[in-house]
């Protein structure tokens, strides 16, 4: 299961993360959202250990959604020792996701 990610955990758990982190921004009342949110959970449970996954409610969480500029979603953001590395926006696929996270790895 994804990590709920917040403005006041943010730093902790992505920034200063030493693994790869995928993170989801995402709302409950978004239809592509909640069709990738089991795909995005599956990733999390498959590359536990390796790989850090968490969610971004874009509603409860403004100021991050603007600190990244977050327009559409679902956007994908991938980051690596704390700096952003890579973006995908829009529904996609499992397999999209775990190539973008294993290029990081």
């Amino acid at each position: 299961m994804a990590l709920q990610i917040t403005e006041n955990n943010f730093e902790a758990e992505v920034i200063r993360c030493d693994k790869p982190v995928l993170v989801d921004f995402w709302a409950t009342w978004c239809g592509p959202c909640r069709m990738i949110s089991p795909i995005v959970d599956q990733v999390a449970t498959e590359m536990a250990g390796t790989v850090k996954v968490g969610k971004v409610d874009v509603d409860g969480n403004t100021a991050l959604a603007n600190r990244f500029n977050i327009r559409s979603i679902p956007t994908l953001l991938f980051f690596k020792n704390g700096e952003l590395v890579d973006t995908i926006t829009g529904a996609t696929s499992k397999d999209n996701i775990l190539a973008h996270l294993k290029a990081l790895l």
